[in-house]
């Protein structure tokens, strides 16, 4: 038994025409699934959906903002007409339009955030598990990050957000776990992708970070898109409910 073959799964990534979600979409086509593109924009969808069928890939394109749920359910709705069914769930769009601490937070820029990163997960969970659970079964992987674990300086509402999709996860874990739903986050530390370059552009704040991770370097989006290949095989059959550390060691660095 290959433990990680995804042949057959029907895989819905959020957020993946870029970065980390991009990566994803990669390699559970790479692994056999049959995969689900989605962001904002259909051009990123359809260039997105090219480069994975150029790899030899089976890919869907549908573009949708997770933050309105109309688009959400349209998106749930092209994906089981254009497949049937929807096997495995990667929860990865999210937004941070706010860097800097929260006392300068406007609260639209809180709502969307909120709103985007928590309210969409749950949206998405509820429109995909039941047909999970009908069919007896599947995975959901929620993109947390380090920053729900800590305390930042500039992150603080992104951070509450992560932290609260670590805990829907562990919700949604106990809920539907007897139905052989499995629901997991991964959290990455930092990793090259547009999303962070606010971090790692930042010559100061990149000696910062990287100096407490023992690794000796920040992440790429490989070092994600592996564990969400185990999540979503027969390799994560027993691992629910977890929130997966993936960043280089940098949470348990302690300071020379």
């Amino acid at each position: 038994m290959n433990l990680f073959d995804l042949t057959g799964k029907v895989a819905l990534v959020t957020g993946s025409t870029r970065g980390i979600g991009l990566a994803i979409a990669k390699q559970f086509a790479a692994h056999g699934a049959r995969v689900v593109v989605s962001s904002r924009k259909p051009e990123a969808c359809d260039a997105a959906k090219a480069e994975i069928e150029k790899a030899g890939g089976d890919a869907f394109a549908f573009p949708c903002n997770v933050g309105y749920k109309d688009q959400l359910q349209a998106l749930v709705n092209a994906t089981l007409a254009q497949y049937g069914v929807i096997d495995v769930l990667v929860c990865n769009a999210a937004v941070n339009p706010h860097f800097g601490p929260l006392a300068a937070i406007s609260d639209e820029a809180f709502d969307k955030i909120m709103g985007s990163n928590v309210r969409s997960t749950l949206w998405l969970c509820n429109m995909v598990i039941p047909g999970m659970a009908a069919r007896g079964g599947g995975a959901v992987i929620v993109l947390s990050s380090i920053a729900g674990l800590k305390g930042t300086r500039f992150l603080g509402a992104y951070a509450m957000s992560k932290a609260a999709d670590s805990q829907l996860a562990r919700n949604l874990a106990v809920e539907w776990g007897a139905r052989n739903v499995r629901v997991n986050c991964l959290a990455p530390g930092i990793v090259r992708t547009d999303f962070a370059k606010a971090l790692y552009d930042n010559p100061a704040l990149y000696e910062t970070a990287v100096k407490h991770y023992p690794l000796g370097r920040l992440g790429e989006v490989d070092d994600i898109s592996g564990a969400a290949v185990f999540l979503a095989a027969r390799s994560g059959d027993f691992v629910t409910g977890q929130t997966i550390v993936i960043d280089g060691g940098t949470t348990i660095s302690g300071f020379d």
